[in-house]
């Protein structure tokens, strides 16, 4: 049985994977250091913690569910403790992009993030309907990135990262500098502050007299249809209008050179803040 020491096991993310491994073939050992985790542990799961040493002890695989900001401190104060082989799962790429990971040729370090489930779905289950996380519920996608160690070892990290996310649909391979990209910059340094601005622009119409209700009904409304174009999830076109408004208003509201966004030295910038 392949064993697992899962770092972080009582903290928000850490709670969500230490279900999906609870009953799978992996041997985990649940290393948290609060009481209020070691409690959640205990009270949602049954399970036990065990310290670091122990959870260490013969381990093949150590999952570091904790913060970006603590990722590099984690794995450096075990790092005379992991054993040649071992892989090291980390879920997101801000801190192997930045290069906080310990410097082991002998060591496999894996990199998996959920997608979350998609807007456009055939969930009609209540509870997967209200799963917009993932990974309790709701299928979704993932992307996942072997950033170094053998090409045999990517079965074995896809194969946890498809148990922690489950239940998962499609699962893309990407490098690491890939889902940097997609991580902060296409989901956050774009998506979500565009999703502010929205959010902001709904309030404004607020502001000026529109009922909130209606105008929320309104733009989450549209949300839909125009993404569905949009995204190619529907065939069709937009008016002649709406064509019009998008040629005038995407100058008003975006800088020319946006994109900037994604070269490589503001995507370091962006995970130099975040980590």
């Amino acid at each position: 049985m392949t064993s697992i020491a899962l770092f972080g096991a009582g903290g928000k993310m850490g709670c969500r994977l230490a279900k999906n491994l609870k009953g799978s073939r992996f041997d985990v050992r649940h290393v948290e250091v609060s009481d209020t985790g070691k409690a959640r542990l205990q009270s949602e799961l049954g399970v036990e913690t065990v310290d670091a040493d122990k959870a260490l002890d013969g381990a093949d695989v150590v999952v570091l569910a904790v913060p970006d900001t603590a990722i590099g401190k984690v794995a450096h104060a075990i790092d005379d403790k992991l054993k040649p082989g071992t892989m090291l799962v980390v879920l997101d790429a801000a801190a192997p992009f930045a290069d906080h990971l310990p410097k082991r040729d002998d060591l496999v370090y894996f990199v998996t993030h959920p997608c979350h489930p998609p807007i456009f779905n055939d969930e009609t289950d209540p509870t997967a309907k209200r799963d917009f996380f993932g990974g309790v519920a709701a299928k979704q996608h993932i992307v996942s990135a072997l950033m170094q160690g053998p090409e045999s070892a990517y079965a074995l990290g896809e194969e946890i990262a498809r148990t922690i996310w489950a239940p998962v649909m499609r699962s893309h391979r990407v490098t690491v500098e890939q889902m940097a990209l997609l991580e902060p910059g296409l989901s956050e340094t774009v998506c979500a502050s565009l999703l502010v601005v929205m959010r902001e622009a709904m309030d404004e119409c607020v502001n000026r007299g529109v009922p909130k209700e209606a105008a929320r009904d309104f733009l989450l409304g549209h949300m839909n249809v125009l993404g569905a174009v949009i995204f190619e999830e529907t065939p069709g076109v937009f008016s002649d209008a709406c064509n019009k408004a998008i040629e005038f208003g995407k100058p008003v509201l975006m800088r020319d050179d946006w994109k900037r966004v994604f070269e490589p030295e503001e995507i370091a910038a962006s995970i130099k803040r975040i980590t």
